[in-house]
């Protein structure tokens, strides 16, 4: 199936690795061209020359107001046009109500949420009919994840801001989705799985109650996010769609 990506230009944030890396090389090798992004100027320049000449690097912190500006202005520079963003950022820190600090609680403001809505805001100035806006969220959009709880108070209100900017793009012809990944095979899922006493029963556990039965992996979920950001789908907005395997209870 042709996607239609074929030239068109994204920005993906957090891409040094992880699910933002997974999206960002399905994009490319279905001849999108993409602008790049982490907080580690080595991470994202080795990114950029692994994906190839169709990838530009730029390291920008999310939570910096003047990220959006600069990687827009970068993927018009340097690939002549902008289509699109999908922001995925990297987990805050994992804690109960009583671990987690206020400034634990004000840099996961900064960077989940506000540097989320930063991005979309500047993006959906830019972009014209045909654009879309994606963020990478998680399954505690529907259902907290213990020890989470930043990443369960923050990601449910970036996903019903994402929910509202669907609203008032819509008639623009310019699409906002978002995707909810649960146990994807990450480095970010391994750590947390390590947190446990039994790492290795911690991952049965959770498999047991994944009905394919299994982690899912980051091409899985890039195959997934490329899709949802192409031409192909072009009459989806406005949905957070599960990548869990079908972890998710109900519809």
């Amino acid at each position: 199936m042709d996607l239609g990506l074929k030239d068109r230009v994204y920005v993906v944030t957090g891409a040094t690795r992880g699910l933002g890396n997974a999206a960002a090389r399905e994009l490319v090798a279905d001849g999108a061209k993409v602008v790049v992004t982490g907080r580690d100027e080595k991470r994202v320049a080795d990114a950029a020359a692994e994906l190839g000449a169709d990838a530009a690097g730029l390291a920008v912190d999310n939570a910096d107001p003047e990220a959006p500006a600069r990687l827009i202005g970068a993927a018009r520079e340097r690939f002549g046009g902008f289509d699109g963003i999908l922001v995925s950022v990297g987990g805050p820190p994992p804690g109960f109500v009583a671990d987690n600090t206020d400034e634990q609680w004000r840099a996961g403001f900064e960077s989940v949420f506000l540097g989320a809505v930063r991005l979309a805001r500047a993006a959906a100035d830019e972009l014209e009919e045909g654009g879309v806006i994606g963020f990478v969220l998680s399954a505690s959009v529907h259902e907290p994840i213990p020890g989470l709880t930043i990443s369960n108070g923050l990601r449910p209100g970036l996903a019903g801001f994402a929910k509202s900017l669907s609203d008032e793009l819509g008639p623009r012809g310019i699409r906002v989705v978002g995707l909810l990944p649960s146990r994807i095979d990450t480095d970010r899922v391994r750590e947390l799985d390590g947190l446990s006493a039994d790492p290795e029963a911690t991952r049965a556990a959770n498999e047991s109650r994944i009905p394919l039965r299994r982690y899912g992996t980051p091409e899985e979920f890039g195959r997934t996010a490329a899709f949802l950001l192409s031409p192909a789908a072009s009459y989806l907005t406005g949905i957070m769609l599960p990548v869990d395997g079908g972890m998710r209870h109900g519809f």
